[in-house]
């Protein structure tokens, strides 16, 4: 039984993690600021803690024998807020990481430092990344690899889906807000639609990384479960919200990024294969809101962007 830190734990990924590791009947922790959320009730071993006050950290980290960092600031918008604090939380913090623990680190990075690219992408194939979000996760990435620590590095595709029970939904990843605009507007609005998104269950981060939790394997794997263009996916959904329509227009989509990418590696090295489809991730999104289990789906905290405007502008 290892003692796994899972630092970011209450987050959109951390949720099932978390369960994941306890079902494996690993002793867990979670470690967590609650930057979008306002309480965390979930019965497991939590501590407040934020990685900008890094002092606040370093007790756990004596205490583990693994960490999971999964705090971050995450996706494209939200990083672009404030360069200076998305440096400090996605790169500053992992270096300070790699300096006070010596144990093993699993550390969730993107598919999208991969930027726009032709062909299927692998973990040889070059880097690109056409954001600081994306640049960000590329330097920890080499922060990581440099480190004398045992570092499993997943370079997650877009994710999509219901994580645990606890965790908030995030209406701001393209399965997800197609699926929910679907259901309440009878229509989809599909600009270009011919980039491609590798697309993973945010279930399946877990799926990967808790077997390997007491391993020694380490090095950089992609994941993902299909990659599809958005207009393939678009279709998807109309399939299982029945009566939707696709608007699409050929005015290009301001999100440049465009690739597709193998996890062949992930399989034959870690033994990883998905557990949840992109239907399976359809339907329960749609069921979430087809029941009304969210008041107000246009909450700030479902979007990592809006929540972290209205967090910063409190500060000011």
């Amino acid at each position: 039984m290892a003692k796994v830190l899972i630092v970011g734990g209450a987050g959109y990924v951390g949720g099932w993690m978390t369960d994941e590791a306890i079902r494996q009947g690993d002793d867990v922790r979670v470690v967590d600021n609650l930057t979008y959320e306002d309480a965390y009730l979930k019965p497991v071993d939590f501590q407040f803690g934020d990685v900008l006050d890094f002092k606040t950290i370093e007790p756990h980290l004596r205490w583990a024998d693994t960490v999971i960092w999964l705090s971050a600031l995450v996706g494209d918008p939200a990083c672009a807020i404030n360069p200076k604090l998305t440096r400090r939380t996605n790169i500053d913090s992992v270096k300070l990481l790699t300096e006070a623990f010596g144990g093993r680190i699993i550390f969730p990075s993107t598919c999208s430092v991969y930027g726009a690219q032709d062909g299927v992408l692998d973990e040889s194939s070059k880097t690109g990344p056409l954001s600081l979000y994306a640049e960000s996760k590329l330097e920890a990435e080499e922060i990581l690899t440099s480190s004398n620590n045992s570092a499993l590095i997943f370079r997650l595709g877009t994710l999509f889906g219901i994580s645990d029970n606890f965790s908030r939904l995030r209406v701001d990843l393209v399965l997800n807000v197609l699926t929910i605009r679907a259901v309440l507007e009878g229509t989809m609005s599909v600009f270009g639609g011919e980039q491609y998104r590798p697309l993973l269950h945010v279930r399946d981060v877990a799926t990967a990384a808790v077997p390997h939790i007491g391993t020694s394997i380490t090095g950089i794997y992609n994941l993902h479960t299909e990659n599809l263009t958005i207009a393939q996916l678009a279709e998807r959904i109309q399939k299982v919200v029945a009566g939707t329509l696709i608007e699409q227009t050929d005015i290009s989509f301001q999100d440049a990024r465009n690739y597709r990418v193998s996890s062949e590696k992930a399989r034959s090295v870690l033994n990883f294969h998905p557990q949840w489809t992109i239907e399976d991730g359809i339907k329960e999104v749609a069921d979430v809101i087809l029941n009304k289990r969210i008041k107000n789906v246009q909450n700030p905290r479902f979007n990592n962007s809006e929540s972290l405007k209205l967090m910063l502008g409190a500060l000011n």
